[in-house]
């Protein structure tokens, strides 16, 4: 208003400019009304593009992680930040409403401290509706270990959650956190301690000396006990399993969790006044050294023998002697050794291989194995010329025979078994019963 009257006044657009401490493109532009008062300017929404792919995706599934959908589009060429397209996301209102999770209330919880390499929090994750080609059944299980302190995590795939799955993964997981925290904290698993009492098992108390760590049973009904690792079982869950395709393998899934983890290790922590990231939080940790070689258990997996005399095992073949397609056998194999066996249902040797790296996609054969099966196969060839398909072949004297007994004509046949097929049998029988004379008409009466 006051450029506008200072204007009428006959000022020039520079002492306007100067009058009112404003710069004189500015003044300007209220001027010429290409700038209205308490109207900003907007800049052009880069999310405009991918609006109907964000609907589309949250119509699709409700609950799914805003930051997980920025990871998509962000490949499909949105150039955004993530506070910019939560913004976004909120003034297009593209997330459904869903009233159950409104209802969820609040209540106390206390923060437990943690200092640095004090503590490791293991929890088991189970995945529903795994790939079929997988053969885990109705879940698959991802073993995801934390550090307390500073937050950093990594999982590993299992084939199940028995002791000796239980022990190769946490071998798998504090190696790849780079050493092992002086506790180890679980919740009440039936692998670890009696869940009744929350006294450590015989067997896992053995895993914990041969690391030199200490074991911490969470009390029951206390989730938020570990809520370090619950908060990266739900990252795990939103951000990588719930977009896992159909045709990826076991070891491709372990890549993307692990390409994830090592993502949110940019996540951004205050710490003593100071703002670090995950990974310099770990880095910081007085973390303990691994044995060599994980703890010696042995694991004992049932698969199924291929045509060509294979046998599945952590993404690579392994050879048998041939004769055994279609038969169920074992492998096992103790964890640091650097050999692998295979035996049948009654527990019989059937070979022994080198073991190749896991997810290597390795075909091991025993040169043995190789010659016997060449043998049996060339042994099932055979020089006689094929069987020529285009001939007249008639019925033989006994297909007659067999089809005259079917039709009750043939010879030795009873009267029980003929079968009435022609029609005018009855047909006669119909006339014979309309042309009959009535009791009256006989004759002699």
């Amino acid at each position: 208003m006051d450029a506008h009257a200072l204007r009428r006044q006959g000022w020039s657009i520079s002492a306007i400019a100067r009058h009112l401490g404003r710069d004189r493109k500015t003044i300007r532009a209220y001027l010429n009304g290409e700038r209205v008062p308490e109207q900003r300017r907007r800049a052009p929404d880069p999310l405009a593009p991918f609006v109907d792919y964000c609907r589309q995706r949250l119509t699709d599934d409700p609950h799914l992680w805003a930051s997980t959908l920025l990871d998509e589009i962000t490949e499909l060429g949105y150039q955004g930040a993530y506070s910019t397209f939560t913004r976004a996301l909120r003034r297009h209102q593209l997330r459904p409403h869903c009233e159950p999770c409104k209802a969820a209330t609040g209540r106390d919880v206390a923060v437990i401290a943690h200092p640095p390499g004090e503590e490791i929090q293991f929890d088991w994750l189970e995945l529903p509706d795994p790939p079929e080609s997988w053969g885990v059944g109705a879940n698959a299980h991802l073993l995801v270990g934390a550090l307390a302190h500073s937050g950093r995590w990594r999982a590993v795939l299992a084939e199940s959650e028995d002791f000796p799955h239980l022990v190769q993964a946490l071998d798998q997981v504090v190696r790849k956190l780079g050493g092992t925290a002086r506790r180890w904290r679980f919740d009440r698993m039936a692998t670890v301690c009696y869940p009744q009492t929350g006294r450590v098992l015989p067997a896992f108390a053995a895993v914990a000396k041969y690391y030199g760590v200490g074991v911490d049973i969470c009390p029951s009904r206390r989730g938020n006990r570990k809520g370090v690792v619950e908060k990266a079982n739900h990252s795990a869950a939103q951000r990588w399993w719930r977009t896992v395709p159909d045709q990826l393998s076991v070891e491709q899934a372990q890549s993307g969790v692990d390409k994830l983890a090592l993502r949110m290790d940019e996540r951004r922590r205050r710490a003593d006044g100071a703002v670090a990231t995950v990974a310099e939080l770990a880095a910081l940790e007085p973390l303990l050294e691994l044995p060599v070689r994980p703890f010696p258990a042995e694991l004992e997996v049932e698969r199924t023998v291929s045509p060509q005399g294979l046998v599945s095992f952590e993404g690579n073949l392994y050879s048998v002697p041939p004769g055994l397609p279609g038969a169920q056998v074992k492998v096992l194999h103790r964890l640091g050794e650097d050999h692998l066996r295979i035996v049948t249902a009654g527990r019989a040797v059937v070979a022994q291989h080198r073991r190749a790296p896991r997810g290597a996609g390795q075909t091991v054969r025993d040169a043995g194995h190789v010659v016997a099966m060449e043998r049996a196969v060339l042994a099932s060839f055979s020089d006689r010329a094929p069987c020529r398909t285009k001939v007249r072949r008639p019925l033989s004297e006994a297909a007659l025979a067999e089809a005259d007994r079917l039709r009750g004509t043939g010879a030795g046949s009873t009267s029980a078994e003929r079968v009435v097929i022609d029609l005018s049998t009855y047909a006669a029988v119909a006339d014979r019963l309309r042309t009959a004379p009535t009791p009256k008409e006989e004759p002699g009466e």
